[in-house]
């Protein structure tokens, strides 16, 4: 399975001019952690919730500690100012499960899609996490459409339980087995994947 696969293609986006108070609203009124920034259709940076809050949370003047006089200047007002660049991102043909564990390992919960410089889409957990709660009667009917495809289709057997998928063939060709799980194991909600042969003598 792809990024490509189960991305996210509609992004909510920002621009380096934009004031850093009106992204922070499309942050919080869209429920997102970050921002892709794009100048002219090219991804520039990122604007995450850790851009916007950096040095806008003043301290509680009731404090004793501290002054007004010790304020400071404001912080930077807009989104180029304060984005992280440059992004990080992946690409369409990144192997979703390589970017799952990658984002597992440094905390991130969002990473832009790329075509070169061109923003084509977002993956965030919550896409991967949709991926696995994809209901087993869909994931069985994606791993059928992909066996009609290469081959007769009263051949194989599908049975899905909980993103587990069971192929049975009837014949016992190593090759065909071997196309048929790479079929199963690229279908969006599959966990894992097996093809068992119903006959014991070979094709």
């Amino acid at each position: 399975m792809r990024v490509g696969d189960i991305m996210t293609r509609s992004v909510l986006t920002t621009t380096p001019q934009t004031l850093v108070k009106d992204a922070a609203i499309v942050l919080a009124g869209h429920g997102v952690t970050l921002l892709p920034v794009v100048d002219e259709d090219r991804l520039v940076g990122v604007l995450t919730e850790a851009d916007v809050v950096r040095e806008r949370i003043p301290p509680d003047p009731r404090r004793g500690a501290w002054h007004g006089s010790e304020a400071g200047s404001p912080p930077p007002a807009t989104v180029g100012e304060v984005m992280s660049s440059p992004p990080l991102t992946t690409d369409p043909c990144t192997d979703a499960a390589e970017l799952a564990a990658m984002m597992i390992d440094r905390g991130l919960r969002s990473v832009p899609v790329v075509d070169e410089d061109r923003l084509v889409g977002i993956i965030t957990r919550r896409d991967l996490v949709r991926t696995i709660s994809r209901a087993d009667a869909l994931i069985a009917a994606d791993v059928r459409k992909r066996l009609r495809a290469y081959g007769n289709p009263d051949r194989w057997t599908v049975h899905v339980d909980h993103g587990t998928v069971t192929i049975t063939d009837q014949f016992a060709d190593a090759a065909d087995h071997h196309v048929a799980l790479v079929l199963a194991q690229a279908v969006p909600g599959v966990v894992h994947a097996e093809v068992v042969c119903s006959s014991p003598t070979p094709a």
